[in-house]
């Protein structure tokens, strides 16, 4: 009688082996990424972090983010660099933090792959840890998972999700926005982590541009721009807050500047917010240009320059640029808070 050879969980496609050589490349990365409330390290079943320190809070409030890069990892894998793209996943859900006035303490990750290549899951985590390093928070814990027959061997998706602390008091938002305060900009990297599915359908599809193609408006080739990592702001506004009165910050994501902004406004409040006074980078004019995108469907899609927006008293402004100067982040005058019904707009024609 002849033996079934017996099935493993490897011919399945699913190689455990590989996962623990990609958690021992990653241990270095993720030592980088700590604070001194973090206990254990890494290979736990769960991250733990000291909470005594909340003792010295009146009414600590918690707050929690999550949320993925988009189809941006589809450039990190057809230009096969993923040192990147986590410092994208930090962003988008830090900044979301921040926005309340939260300090983001920790995060987890998860990374699925049809295929666990364990120098391509450390290069993603060394991107998160990097990125927690810039946002002043921890990563305490992540989940690799390999999913064959679901993904591709060379495709993966990755995810985060986020905690912070704000004291009660201390809560921003559109509570505390008022009539006569100024919209102060900040700028971004690029294009950050959205509207990728736009971006990717203009250039790559429909104009067959390649990612190696030398661009001469962005010097250098449009892969390298695509990949641009976003740029985290937590820490700047932390320090916003610290050093003068903050109303409200936007983090602006998908939907744009107008409709994030809309978000920390007051029913009774409207930001009006003047093109003429910035000009937005090459890759936003190359995207509407080559795909023949009209002007309202690109600033709904995309972030136009600006990452990131605070909402501050107008005798704060000088103090506010002074501190955003010094921690070199780009900014200006972007608009004025009036009397509305919970709208921001965007008037007149952007600087050339």
């Amino acid at each position: 009688m002849t033996e079934t050879p017996s099935t493993t969980y490897a011919a399945a496609g699913v190689d455990i082996e590989a996962g623990d050589r990609a958690v021992e490349l990653m241990k270095t990365w993720v030592g980088k990424a700590s604070r001194p409330e973090v206990l254990g390290g890494i290979g736990g079943f769960a991250g733990l972090f000291d909470a005594s320190a909340f003792k010295r809070y009146e009414r600590p409030l918690l707050a929690t983010s999550t949320d993925g890069v988009g189809t941006k990892v589809a450039i990190a894998q057809r230009m096969d660099k993923h040192d990147t793209i986590g410092r994208d996943l930090v962003g988008m859900v830090v900044d979301d933090l921040v926005v309340c006035g939260a300090e983001p303490l920790f995060m987890t990750d998860y990374i699925a792959t049809g295929k666990v290549v364990p120098e391509r899951i450390a290069a993603i985590v060394k991107g998160i840890a990097e990125g927690c390093v810039l946002a002043g928070c921890a990563l305490v814990g992540g989940e690799t998972a390999e999913h064959p027959g679901l993904l591709d061997p060379d495709e993966y998706d990755v995810a985060g999700a986020g905690t912070g602390v704000v004291e009660a008091d201390k809560l921003l938002g559109a509570e505390r926005v008022r009539e006569g305060d100024a919209v102060i900009a900040m700028a971004s990297s690029g294009l950050h982590s959205n509207g990728y599915s736009l971006v990717r359908h203009v250039l790559l599809t429909q104009a067959g541009w390649a990612l190696d193609r030398n661009v001469p408006e962005f010097g250098r080739t449009l892969g390298e721009e695509l990949l641009e990592p976003t740029r985290i702001y937590s820490l700047d506004c932390l320090d916003l807050v610290r050093r003068t009165e903050v109303h409200a910050f936007s983090h602006v994501t998908g939907g744009g500047l107008a409709a994030n902004l809309a978000r920390v406004l007051p029913d009774h409040l409207d930001a009006r917010l003047d093109r003429a006074s910035w000009s937005p980078g090459a890759v936003f004019s190359l995207v509407a240009e080559v795909g023949g995108v009209a002007l309202p469907e690109i600033e709904k899609t995309l972030n136009m320059g600006v990452g990131m927006v605070a909402v501050v008293p107008a005798g704060a402004v000088d103090t506010a640029l002074a501190v955003l100067a010094e921690r070199e982040v780009p900014a200006w005058v972007l608009g004025r808070i009036e009397a509305g019904t919970g709208q921001a707009s965007l008037e007149g024609a952007y600087a050339h």
